[in-house]
């Protein structure tokens, strides 16, 4: 069996899609169609950048959301699964018919907007744990919540050994130096715009809660897994309560990919920009076929 997953936000980079863009006139009339929709060109700050500017939330994730459309358009393939990493949820929806192209782009353009504006308004940040457990992990964070009397809580579960978390910014910084204590390989802060899938994002969450009201969903075609509870559902109202709960909980990827190997998926293409989530099946699923469309 079959998944097709899709990449979230640090898979961007200045070209992005370029090669498509100009070899296949079916990407370039969606692409063009997408600059249309947002009222700005999506695909110039791709192609052009600066690095800077498309690395803002409120372009990197229309950017990779229409990368990655783009390329399954193209394919003549079904899946057996889907999911998403974070924004590349939104990919998934149009991949399993949840949702069509111009609705999964409008709330892309609004949830990139709305995240930024809820970093601006409650400024935090996010650091990659790696080489420990997850539930060391939790504990270090609980720790740094209370001592600094502000949240910060595991927020990517990516793969056996490599967490992210994410919450104010001195309590980041206690849980980096608490998780350097108890022997972690690696703590960094990283360069983001916001502390995302935090409590710190629960402006956004309101602000895509009351547009999502107003959409309606279909039940997916296959499978659809969930970042904030990682199980499979075919239920379109469960998609929606999922999506929504997603921008304030951790993305659950670790187990979302163990309980696709549990339920007989062998085989894994990432579709869209770089290479993040195969990396991330190789170390959480030893003997998985993996291939990808980028």
């Amino acid at each position: 069996m079959k998944a097709f997953i899709f990449p979230g936000q640090g898979s961007q980079s200045v070209g992005m899609a370029k090669e498509h863009f100009d070899s296949n006139s079916g990407i370039k009339k969606l692409f063009l169609k997408a600059n249309d929709q947002l009222g700005y060109s999506i695909s110039d700050i791709m192609f052009e950048g600066p690095s800077d500017k498309l690395m803002q939330t409120k372009y990197t994730q229309p950017a990779i959301f229409l990368h990655s459309v783009a390329l399954f358009m193209q394919m003549d393939e079904s899946p057996d699964a889907v999911a998403g990493h974070s924004l590349g949820e939104f990919s998934a929806l149009v991949a399993a018919g949840v949702i069509n192209f111009e609705t999964a782009l409008d709330l892309v353009d609004l949830r990139g907007n709305l995240m930024q504006e809820a970093g601006d308004v409650h400024p935090g940040g996010m650091a990659a744990i790696i080489g420990m457990d997850g539930d060391v992990v939790d504990s270090i964070c609980e720790k740094a919540t209370t001592e600094i009397k502000k949240p910060v809580v595991a927020a990517n579960y990516n793969c056996p050994g490599q967490l992210v978390i994410s919450g104010d910014m001195d309590a980041v910084k206690r849980a980096v130096e608490l998780a350097k204590e108890e022997g972690c390989r690696l703590a960094k802060i990283l360069p983001v715009s916001g502390a995302f899938h935090s409590p710190l994002m629960k402006p956004a969450l309101e602000g895509l809660q009351k547009r999502l009201e107003d959409i309606m969903f279909k039940d997916p075609e296959c499978p659809l897994y969930s970042n904030a509870t990682a199980e499979p559902t075919q239920d379109s109202d469960v998609v929606k309560e999922n999506l929504i709960a997603q921008l304030t909980s951790p993305v659950k990827w670790t187990q979302t990919l163990q309980n696709m190997e549990k339920n007989g998926i062998t085989d894994f293409v990432e579709i869209g920009p770089g290479k993040v989530l195969r990396g991330l099946v190789k170390r959480t699923i030893s003997n998985a076929n993996i291939s990808g469309h980028q």
